[in-house]
């Protein structure tokens, strides 16, 4: 890390989908170079609830090396899987965390649940296991782009995640975990503590003051806890231009 920049001790910190690139679209080269030229002023991070290899794919076209040489700092699943340059830090588990008769118990539930709701359409993949999170969506992950926005005004109008989450606090929250609306279809599950706030304790010694962009930042979205932790700054966006018009500001502030 360059101690040559002229903020070394303050870094950005970035959600992905909404903040960086379009929903689970991938990134514009124009955002990208911002990005690069951000970079030499400032140090930058991305915390993503995706795995890191969707990470990966929105924001450098499946390039490791590229998504690692364009921040200081990689955060996939939450921070729960992440890097600091190439340089790899413990991968956390959810099984580990919480055993596998409860998540047994979770999955159970949450299939029962999604098969009783009626949606404009359905696909697959309704339940995505990752290192540190369960990812569970109604409609399915396995739906188009086109499907997805029909999904995302329905779930506006009905409430669907929304009403989901309720019953997973209800049945589940004795079991020490959290319930996330992530992104545009689907509800993260992760034990208690493991939301963004996570990826805080990488970096939290490291800088004097820490920059939290994210669209999701609203309670319920899974934005929220680290833009209202109190060892960020918070900036809600409304996606990848509101995004560079904030961090520009900032830049300017500085």
């Amino acid at each position: 890390m360059s101690s040559s920049r002229p903020l070394p001790k303050t870094i950005l910190v970035f959600d992905v989908d909404g903040t960086l690139t379009a929903a689970r679209q991938q990134i514009t080269p124009e955002m990208r170079e911002f990005l690069i030229e951000a970079r030499k002023r400032v140090p930058l991070a991305v915390v993503g609830g995706s795995d890191f290899k969707k990470i990966t794919e929105q924001l450098a076209n499946h390039d490791t090396d590229l998504v690692l040489s364009l921040f200081d700092y990689v955060f996939s699943e939450n921070g729960l899987l992440g890097f600091k340059g190439t340089e790899p830090f413990p991968v956390q588990s959810i099984q580990k965390a919480i055993g596998d008769d409860k998540l047994q118990e979770l999955i159970n539930f949450a299939l029962r649940y999604m098969s009783d709701i009626t949606l404009p359409v359905k696909r697959g993949n309704f339940v995505e296991f990752r290192n540190g999170m369960i990812n569970l969506s109604p409609i399915g992950r396995s739906c188009s782009q086109d499907e997805r926005m029909q999904f995302v005004q329905f779930d506006t109008e009905h409430g669907i995640r929304r009403k989901f989450v309720e019953e997973l606090e209800k049945n589940f929250g004795k079991y020490g975990l959290q319930f996330a609306i992530g992104g545009q279809i689907s509800v993260d599950v992760f034990p208690t503590g493991w939301d963004k706030t996570f990826c805080l304790k990488y970096i939290e010694n490291e800088f004097d003051v820490i920059h939290f962009f994210g669209d999701k930042t609203a309670p319920g979205g899974n934005d929220h806890e680290i833009y209202a932790d109190e060892r960020t700054i918070g900036h809600t966006v409304e996606g990848p231009e509101d995004t560079r018009r904030q961090v520009e500001e900032v830049l300017k502030e500085h």
